[in-house]
């Protein structure tokens, strides 16, 4: 069977709309929503493939939205519609397992069976293996400046295919909506669409082959990149031959600020930061230090006393961020660190259920409930100190101990931690 035809299989495209379903997302430009997308599908899916089929298809373009990055700028997504999402998922399912026969091993982004997890392993091992000078490649706004020609021309040379070739570029060339303006998309790679993580991966692997030729250890995620090797010599000559090659062969750009030659204790990948165990003489891995601050930023944003929620609604989502977090650096070294963040957390949810109480009646009343006499509950709740000092009272803590939040629900950040933590 030729390629197409697996693309518009039935078995694909059902497989390609239920990913796209289970994903949910926001509408593209045309505002067809996940939920209306099966009886879309239903009454189209023979005119849709006709038309894929006759070269007649053409994608509409990406809605442009904008999020936050780390750094304080604005990443761009381009959301294309519900029906291109399925059409770009069942491309991906095909051509896949074609490609991942021929990407690296040191490759871990969005590729079935491997995670971040897996490249810091890598990375931890190239590293006590003595290759710790390491080349950190930082490409700017890569998305956005992938060589359509280049791109193109790597994928043909595996997919013998000229309508899925055809289907691929319009993809790459259909513009987005910015604004409620149409600008067109010579360059670059639809960052939010179902095929981007592929193309991207096809794009690179040009990069991990060229490494591997070169006899090179390596960590690559996406287009995060770490090159490693035993002297500063050495480095400073890869870096400097591997820039030339980004630029000149692959057409991207390396951004000169953010690439360097970095020891690990400078590195932040993937939002791990390495330190040296003394103790047990090999590199380790902790939360960067702007990961730990994001999470707490975000603990602060759910434990605000002028949010007005359920107390178990608040502990729910302190659940769902916290869990997510741990989980993410569970092979990590992070046991004091949580123990630090569970006081301030514990502290900010006392100061919320002692400002629910509202008045000082009820305050009172509730401590002495909790088992606090009635003078040391009348004193703490007429000193007319701030919510920091209530949160931090010996008072309050003997009256919301740990063990009752606990009872109550509230999650423990090193409860979890030492649950999940894997050594490695």
């Amino acid at each position: 069977m030729e390629l197409l035809e697996q693309i518009l299989s039935n078995q694909n495209m059902n497989e390609a709309y239920l990913r796209v379903y289970k994903n949910k997302g926001a509408s593209g430009i045309d505002g067809v929503t996940v939920d209306e997308l099966k009886q879309y599908l239903k009454e189209n899916k023979d005119e849709l493939r006709r038309r894929i089929r006759t070269r007649k298809y053409h994608p509409q373009a990406a809605l442009r939205v904008e999020i936050p990055k780390e750094n304080g700028k604005m990443r761009k997504l381009g959301i294309p519609t519900v029906v291109d999402r399925v059409v770009q998922q069942a491309i991906h399912q095909v051509l896949s397992p074609i490609f991942e026969e021929q990407f690296s091993e040191f490759s871990f982004g969005f590729r079935p069976k491997r995670s971040c997890e897996m490249a810091i392993i890598k990375s931890l091992e190239f590293l006590n293996e003595g290759h710790d000078w390491v080349i950190d490649i930082d490409l700017e706004r890569f998305f956005d400046t992938v060589h359509h020609d280049k791109l193109m021309r790597i994928i043909s040379q595996t997919v013998d295919d000229g309508d899925v070739i055809s289907l691929i570029r319009k993809y790459l060339v259909s513009g987005v909506m910015v604004n409620g303006k149409y600008e067109e998309t010579p360059v670059g790679t639809p960052q939010g669409g179902n095929l981007s993580p592929l193309l991207s991966n096809i794009m690179l692997n040009e990069l991990d082959t060229e490494l591997e030729n070169r006899g090179l250890r390596f960590v690559r995620y996406a287009d995060d990149s770490l090159i490693f090797v035993k002297s500063e010599k050495a480095a400073d000559r890869v870096m400097k031959s591997i820039v030339r090659f980004i630029e000149k062969k692959l057409g991207l750009i390396v951004n000169a600020e953010k690439s360097r030659i970095a020891r690990p204790k400078e590195l932040k990948f993937l939002g791990y930061g390495y330190y040296y165990d003394y103790k047990n003489k090999k590199y380790q891995v902790k939360p960067h230090l702007s990961s730990i601050r994001r999470f707490q930023r975000k603990l602060r944003q759910l434990t605000k006393r002028n949010w007005s929620v359920p107390l178990d609604f608040r502990i729910l989502k302190l659940k769902q961020v916290i869990f997510g977090w741990v989980n993410y650096f569970r092979i990590a070294n992070m046991k004091k660190v949580t123990k630090q963040i569970d006081q301030k957390l514990r502290s900010r949810i006392r100061v919320i259920i002692w400002k629910q109480w509202k008045v000082p009646s009820k305050q009172i009343k509730s401590l002495i409930q909790l088992g606090i006499p009635k003078e040391e509950a009348k004193g703490l709740t007429y000193c007319r100190k701030g919510y920091r000092f209530i949160g931090l009272s010996k008072v309050v803590h003997r009256a919301i101990s740990n063990k009752r939040l606990k009872q109550r629900g509230l999650p423990s950040v090193l409860t979890h931690y030492l649950k999940v933590h894997t050594v490695i």
